[in-house]
């Protein structure tokens, strides 16, 4: 055992151990000099940072400052447009108040002038005095009198419609009794005519007396003169009354019937006058009157009897 002794120096592991330990007593040094590098790199990019978020924050203020002044001239702007749109409006109101009240006004005055002696008009027209006003006003009492008027101005037409309508029905009635009227008689003009030349058996109706008696002189003349009756209605006239009452003023009958034109009842010749029972100018009056209402002629109330045996 003792014969197997080594012959490798002991020494020589350690001369490979010595490099290493000199390669980390070179290595030492240089992370002293590596370390004061790091240290500026880091401080460099620290500066760099610092000075990226002081521009960052001048960039968001300036922006935020610009946003700030944007609304601010857009706060101004709607101020203005809002103060010009109360100036417009104001402008328009009193523009439509102005308007609105001279037509009313116009409106108004011909509803009055047609209102005369129709309908009263005193309400519309007070109303339309205070509207005439209408520039020292405000729109919106304008406006009131505007509509006041309006409403007054439709009741005003509404009732002169009204009397124009009754105006008118009773203008057609008068027109229309006048009309009739004048077709009566000339009508018993035509038959007065017809019948002066004959009865109606075609009889040629009677001639007047040559010598009348006083009663039948008063109704030659009273029918002349009321009716332009001539000698032919004469005739009839007195053949008429002879056949009634033979010109007898106090003739009668068992039906009541008196006088000469023999009325009946005989008091209704009172309308003529007072005297009726014993005047005959009384009773020729209001017989001639009585044979003109009805028959139009003395010859149409003649042919009348001869064919009824009364008139």
């Amino acid at each position: 055992m003792q014969n197997q002794t080594s012959s490798t120096p002991p020494t020589e592991p350690q001369r490979e151990a010595a490099p290493t330990r000199r390669v980390r007593t070179l290595t030492a040094p240089a992370r002293r000099f590596r370390t004061p590098l790091v240290t500026a790199g880091a401080i460099v990019a620290v500066g760099a940072l610092v000075g990226s978020g002081y521009a960052a924050q001048s960039n968001a203020d300036a922006a935020a400052a610009r946003v700030a002044e944007t609304q601010a001239l857009a706060l101004a702007a709607e101020r203005d447009s809002v103060q010009d749109l109360e100036v417009d409006h104001g402008a328009v109101l009193d523009v439509r108040a102005e308007q609105q009240a001279k037509d009313t006004l116009d409106v108004a005055a011909g509803a009055i002038a047609a209102a005369k002696g129709k309908a009263d008009a005193t309400a519309l027209a007070t109303s339309v005095a205070a509207l005439d006003s209408y520039e020292l006003l405000s729109p919106r009492k304008v406006f009131e009198l505007v509509d006041q008027a309006k409403t007054q101005t439709g009741q005003v037409t509404k009732a002169v419609a009204e009397a124009d309508r009754i105006a008118a029905e009773k203008k057609a009635k008068a027109e229309a009794e006048a009309k009739a009227k004048a077709e009566a008689e000339a009508a018993a003009r035509e038959a007065a005519e017809s019948d002066s030349g004959s009865d109606s058996g075609g009889v040629a109706a009677p001639s007047a007396p040559a010598n009348p008696s006083a009663a039948q002189a008063i109704a030659r003349d009273m029918m002349s003169s009321r009716y332009g009756w001539g000698a032919d209605q004469f005739g009839c006239l007195v053949e008429l009354w002879n056949r009634e009452s033979g010109w007898n003023v106090y003739a009668s009958n068992p039906s009541g019937a008196y006088g000469i034109p023999q009325a009946l009842p005989g008091s209704k010749m009172s309308s003529a006058g007072a005297d009726w029972a014993s005047n005959p100018a009384t009773q020729i009056s209001w017989g001639l009157g009585y044979i003109a209402d009805r028959y139009g002629s003395a010859c149409g109330a003649y042919n009348t009897a001869l064919s009824q045996g009364w008139y």
